[in-house]
């Protein structure tokens, strides 16, 4: 490793045009070189040049070579557009420039910038008798940082990284992650001395002949991140676009802290009177989701049989749900929506109810989004599914449903409480006697059987215009899991019963 390295402009150097020989203007630009250019240099050749003498310049509107470069927008504020080119990179302006050029022309990136220093390299080793390295740079910003800096595009002659993964550092640590970006160190040290406004396009590094190389390498392509490892590969336009339903899934496995984290992100959705109406079911058992999707392909067939649906019929829609079974991961989403609001006519309620559905749907979409920003943005999507009311009671979790308040559409009872189905965990249907005394009633054929098996939940079943909500209760983890009452307002009640 060299400790010391000098930096030289090219000067003299006259304007470029389309279909001029690069090589022989750099050559007599340094002729006069002391010393003179030698083996193990390494040329820094601002890309502009090399554009326009490949005829690389448009007369056009800025704006639409833009488009024409642009393989998707990543990012846009105002009039900038951050953008992936055609060559991968990730730049402002898919790099098309409009300074230094004649009025109403822009100009394009080289259309390979590996290529062109490769082409470069070799002339000028026919024409000086020199093994040179080349890298041709372009001005970036940088994500975090204010200002911009020179990058390598394009490299030929030396490797664009240095890859110091598993040698020992000073204390004799073993680097696990450190992969010098060398080109990029070089295009910057020429930036110092060819500037914007100097109109010294190149410059000549001394000092790094053990980085040159006879063979040409891999090129500047190197320093392109694969989308897989890209960490910031979506930016703000990509994000809900990112997220996409799969047909198969890999036997990679899960990591359960990204699923957390995910379900972290749905939550800071937006929703109704300061709530939070989602919950989350995580089945990270093999045996559980198992159980959880014979038991929703059960009632699946049952619907479809209802449905008047044939067996073969049946069959070939039921075999959808099939990629379910292959998934690593089952998230199940639910609504609880016991901060919503009651109202005495049809039109507010209805407007809650949609406010709340709304709101659960955010969520969702953050979970799904949070998901495809993570891990799943590189190996598939998670696969939305219908989840109904039914599976509340399939879970051995604390007892989640939802519940909709609604008056009666004739008379609204003097105290709110009263006719408000309210969803909570209840020790005991008898032995609360609270709700007796709110004028709650409970009607079960086996009410001593049921209240001795302890704790319940409570999903609603019906709320629809000018019918009052009523409630069915499921218990759990005992024989009596069958058991179930009605629970509504004393008025509601009594009709049932009577019926």
């Amino acid at each position: 490793m060299s400790t010391e390295i000098r930096v030289r402009g090219v000067e003299g150097l006259p304007e470029v045009r389309e279909g001029d020989d690069l090589a022989a203007l750099i050559a007599d630009a340094v002729h006069t070189f002391d010393p003179p250019l030698a083996d193990g240099d390494v040329l820094v050749v601002t890309s502009k040049i090399i554009s326009k003498a490949e005829g690389r310049s448009l007369r056009t509107e800025r704006d639409e070579a833009i488009d024409a470069e642009t393989v998707r927008v990543v990012a846009r504020a105002g009039k900038t557009r951050i953008v992936q080119t055609r060559q991968g990179l990730v730049m402002a302006a898919a790099g098309v420039d409009a300074s230094n050029v004649e009025p109403g022309t822009v100009l394009l990136l080289p259309e390979d910038s590996d290529a062109s220093a490769r082409t470069l390299r070799a002339q000028l080793r026919a024409r000086l008798g020199v093994n040179v390295g080349v890298v041709v740079s372009d001005t970036f910003g940088r994500p975090w940082r204010i200002g911009q800096t020179d990058v390598a595009i394009g490299v030929a002659g030396l490797p664009a990284l240095e890859d110091l993964r598993g040698t020992p550092d000073t204390h004799g640590q073993i680097m696990e992650a450190t992969v010098n970006a060398l080109a990029d160190e070089i295009a910057s040290a020429g930036e110092l001395v060819k500037g914007k406004t100097a109109g010294v396009p190149v410059a000549v590094i001394s000092g790094l002949a053990h980085l040159v190389t006879e063979e040409d390498g891999p090129g500047a392509a190197a320093l392109v991140r694969p989308a897989d490892d890209d960490l910031f590969r979506y930016g703000s336009r990509d994000v809900v676009p990112a997220r996409r339903t799969v047909r198969s899934f890999t036997d990679d496995p899960v990591d359960p802290t990204l699923v957390r984290r995910a379900v972290a992100s749905a939550v800071t959705a937006p929703a109704p009177h300061h709530t939070t109406p989602w919950r989350f079911v995580l089945v990270e058992s093999s045996e559980t989701k198992k159980r959880l999707l014979d038991a929703m392909l059960q009632a699946w067939i049952t619907d479809l049989r209802g449905d008047g649906f044939t067996e073969e019929q049946i069959e070939r829609r039921t075999r959808r749900g099939d990629v379910l079974r292959q998934a690593p991961y089952l998230v199940v989403p639910f609504l609880v929506a016991d901060g919503s609001h009651p109202y005495p006519d049809d039109r507010r309620a209805d407007a809650e109810r949609t406010m709340f559905h709304v709101a659960m749907g955010a969520g969702v979409q953050n979970f799904l989004v949070a998901l495809a920003m993570g891990v799943w943005g590189r190996r598939g999507s998670p696969r939305p599914c219908s989840a109904r009311t039914w599976s509340v009671k399939f879970w051995s979790c604390p007892r989640i449903g939802s519940r909709w308040g609604r008056w009666p559409s004739d008379t609204p009872p003097s105290r709110p409480a009263i006719a408000r189905p309210v969803i909570r965990r209840i020790s005991s249907w008898f032995a609360d006697r609270r709700h007796r005394r709110r004028g709650l009633g409970v009607a079960s054929p086996e009410g001593s059987d049921v209240a001795e098996q302890g704790a319940c939940h409570a999903v609603v079943r019906k709320c629809v215009p000018r019918r009052r909500s009523w409630v069915r209760f499921h218990t759990e983890g005992s024989a009596q899991r069958g058991a179930r009452g009605l629970l509504g307002c004393g008025k509601c009640r009594a009709q049932k019963t009577a019926n």
